[in-house]
């Protein structure tokens, strides 16, 4: 009975809006009456402005640049290549992401796609680059707009042996005075051993001539106007080598004959590797050259 009284005292206490309550939710009130509000129920959230304490909102997570930067370098490179792709990037395909050009190229893209130019890229960023690069069409040069190009002059046949031939004669002036002195001073001795009757350095020097001059003697043949035209002039691995063509003029009472003999030799005093060979004997000349390592000034 004392209870009955009791609950009906704290119904006529509470607000009207009590009796929308359930028994439930009475019977709590009567059991702790501090949770309940003046209004009945649960306390409701401070309104806006009200001086309550906020609820915290939960804070996005940063971007997520140092997972790309430190991605392996193959995937740094495709990168560079993507950003090359779209007319974005010109520097090397180094795989650095953190050169000046490179920056400014993911920067330039980001600007493009209307996000912040911050020059650097998120995983999600690297997947949407690869993937609009990879949509760019193979571009293709057409023949009518490729830049023409200054054609590269060839050099005709003509042009490279009048070349060639500038060359000789530039080699050939500048060794000419060595050459002629070398086939002068063969002259004289050639001519002193004639006027000697087969006696001199001559004949000492080019076992060959010396051997010549004799047959010539002995047919009864004289020994008259020698004359030289050098063959070849340069240099070889002993020094100066030189050959020269020397014609002779042998009589024989009203009869005259030409003969000629080819003297080789390396210069000094005296001569040394001399050689005479018949002017018919072309590849006995070109072995001796060859055996002397003869770098032609001449021809």
């Amino acid at each position: 009975m004392r209870h009955a009284r009791v609950l009906l005292t704290l119904v006529v206490l509470l607000p009207a809006a009590a009796f929308g309550q359930s028994a439930g939710e009475v019977e709590r009130c009567f059991q702790n009456p501090a949770a309940c509000s003046s209004g009945g129920g649960a306390a409701p959230s401070p309104a806006p402005g009200s001086g309550g304490a906020p609820i915290a909102a939960a804070r996005p997570a940063p971007p997520d640049y140092a997972s790309v930067l430190r991605s392996p370098e193959p995937d740094r490179k495709r990168i560079q290549e993507s950003l090359r792709t779209l007319d974005k990037y010109n520097g090397p395909i180094d795989g650095d992401l953190q050169s000046a050009a490179t920056v400014k190229a993911i920067g330039d893209w980001q600007k493009g796609r209307g996000t912040p130019a911050v020059g650097k890229l998120t995983p999600a960023e690297v997947q949407q680059l690869n993937a609009e690069a990879a949509k760019v069409p193979i571009r293709r040069i057409e023949p009518t707009t490729q830049t023409a190009a200054a054609p590269v002059a060839t050099p005709s046949n003509a042009d490279a042996l009048k070349a060639l031939r500038d060359r000789l004669a530039a080699r050939r002036k500048a060794a000419e005075p060595k050459a002629e002195a070398a086939s002068q001073s063969l002259i004289r001795d050639l001519k002193a051993y004639v006027a000697a009757d087969g006696k001199g350095v001559a004949g000492e020097q080019f076992v060959t001539f010396a051997k010549w001059y004799a047959d010539n003697k002995a047919s009864g043949r004289a020994v008259g106007a020698i004359a030289p035209v050098i063959d070849d002039y340069g240099d070889a691995k002993a020094g100066a080598a030189a050959t020269t063509e020397i014609r002779f003029e042998t009589r024989q009472g009203a009869d005259v004959y030409s003969q000629c003999l080819v003297f080789a030799w390396i210069e000094g005093t005296p001569r040394k590797n001399t050689q005479a060979f018949s002017c018919d004997d072309v590849a006995a000349v070109e072995k001796w050259k060859t055996d002397q390592a003869l770098k032609s000034a001449w021809r």
